[in-house]
């Protein structure tokens, strides 16, 4: 069992690759952003989309950053979010995400106007952050 905190989150502007969703097309939407940009001192996100039913591979866009090309620009919502942090040194830690969304669920009815996020706070330890 996870340990869950309500948090209040701003909104996020992102550059980002689109993919629908499932684990193949995940994996070469984060290979084609990391192909691209610097990884060094940058937030990522991962964010589902339910309704849409696609993911989206995300870097935060910082004040004075030069936009890619080829990347979608847009913005992750902010507001309240049921949290879950994991740790764990990858490739394992992500194989717990969808577990523990499952787990996020059974008590709380998500917001599905807003996606799910994953943020990548670092190499081994992501915040789960489910809309509500």
């Amino acid at each position: 069992m996870s340990e869950f905190a309500e948090v209040e989150r701003e909104e996020i502007a992102v550059q980002f690759v689109r993919v629908p969703d499932g684990l193949e097309h995940i994996r070469r939407a984060w290979d084609e952003l990391e192909a691209v940009v610097d990884l060094h001192g940058r937030r990522f996100y991962g964010a589902f989309d339910p309704v849409a039913q696609d993911y989206r591979a995300c870097v935060e866009v910082r004040e004075g950053d030069e936009l890619v090309p080829g990347l979608e620009s847009g913005t992750l919502p902010g507001g309240r979010y049921l949290r879950a942090r994991l740790r764990g040194d990858p490739p394992g830690v992500y194989e717990r995400i969808g577990p523990t969304f499952d787990e996020l669920t059974r008590d709380v009815k998500p917001d599905e106007t807003r996606p799910s996020l994953e943020h990548y706070r670092r190499h081994d330890e992501i915040d789960l952050l489910l809309p509500i």
